[in-house]
């Protein structure tokens, strides 16, 4: 069963992006519940990557317990923006399956690890590196 929502009140330190260089890319990790009320800090360092021309930009969704369309909706909005220089990497069972679920693991470039979405050349067909899905 999918962990709730936390019904309007963001838990301290949850969805707020901790941002580290990695091997020239810039990675933001996330944690926990990402949802309407929690979801803007995400969003906002992520049109700061844009407007920095920060690339590639790898986000860490390994640790990221419950996901909402809002969430989805941010990272449309970033792969629309940052094109081939944004790579989730690591999603959770959580996220794996919703991305399974809404068709997203054919549109987002997913990658196994962080250390492979930095490695990476250029976009990966889902998962590819990991044999399939992860969770």
């Amino acid at each position: 069963m999918l962990p709730q929502p936390t019904g309007g009140r963001p838990i301290a330190g949850e969805g707020e992006p901790t941002v580290r260089r990695e091997r020239g890319a810039l990675v933001v990790a996330v944690t926990g519940h990402l949802d309407m009320d929690n979801i803007e800090p995400l969003s906002a360092t992520l049109r700061r990557a844009a407007e920095d021309g920060a690339a590639p930009v790898v986000i860490d969704l390994s640790a990221v317990t419950f996901a909402d369309s809002a969430t989805i909706n941010v990272l449309l909005q970033a792969h629309h923006v940052l094109g081939p220089a944004l790579r989730l990497a690591a999603p959770s069972a959580v996220l794996a399956r919703l991305f399974t679920l809404t068709g997203l693991d054919t549109v987002l470039p997913l990658y196994a690890s962080v250390a492979q979405a930095i490695d990476a050349e250029s976009p990966a067909s889902p998962m590819a590196d990991s044999g399939g899905r992860e969770g």
